[in-house]
């Protein structure tokens, strides 16, 4: 049994050990052993706070999703506008091209909101991971839904305000929001199949001139 005192952080370590375990082996050679390695502990540990992989799966998914929305949230401001703030999101949710493989996948909040982490090729497999599994498994499905959602949510809430501020030319905040998240879902995808657009490596400019129409537009007719 572990310490006393120590639950937040060893199921800290147990679902960065996960999601660390997906990326390299996949979710069908993720086991408890491995994840007990990397996470430095028995696997006694890893048992006492998730009682199989396939809870062990569905947390660190969970944790995956709310990883996104946790430092977008730690990042928006109410200074500013609302393309500031779509470039805040854009920036995680379909990040760019960057060398980071020296970095390490955090999804704690432990050690503070600037030291989480996801480098960027363990992000595209987990996504590939994760969302291959969700096609078929329901338990996965209702994390996907339940964090898009969410996501929707918050994005449709950033148009709205830029819809009322004069800065977004926006007329169904719900739908546009619903687009832009659909076309980063897939976007991403491509990104996994190493499908590139016609005009460049880096499929992000895409989804960057969809939110730019909707702000250029409005200072054009202002």
């Amino acid at each position: 049994m572990p310490k006393v005192g120590m639950e937040p952080k060893r199921r800290a370590e147990v679902i960065n050990a996960t999601l660390t375990c997906i990326s390299l082996h996949g979710i069908d050679g993720m086991t408890l052993d491995k994840v007990a390695e990397y996470a430095d502990c028995s696997k006694g540990v890893v048992t006492y706070y998730y009682k199989n992989k396939d809870h062990l799966t569905i947390e660190a998914f969970k944790a995956f999703m709310a990883y996104y929305g946790l430092k977008i949230e730690s990042e928006l401001r109410s200074t500013m506008t609302a393309g500031e703030m779509i470039g805040v999101t854009m920036d995680h949710i379909l990040p760019p091209y960057r060398d980071d493989a020296d970095r390490k996948i955090n999804v704690s909040q432990l050690d503070g909101m600037e030291n989480m982490y996801i480098p960027f090729e363990d992000q595209a497999r987990l996504f590939l991971q994760f969302f291959s599994k969700a096609a078929i498994d329901p338990k996965l499905q209702e994390v996907v839904s339940e964090s898009y959602q969410a996501d929707l949510k918050g994005i449709t809430r950033i148009m709205d305000y830029g819809r009322m501020t004069g800065h977004m030319a926006v007329e169904d905040s719900q739908s546009a929001a619903y687009g832009l998240l659909a076309m980063v879902v897939g976007l991403s995808f491509f990104r996994v199949a190493k499908i590139p657009p016609v005009h460049g490596e880096d499929n992000r400019y895409i989804g960057e001139d969809y939110v730019r129409r909707l702000t250029s537009s409005q200072r054009s007719s202002g």
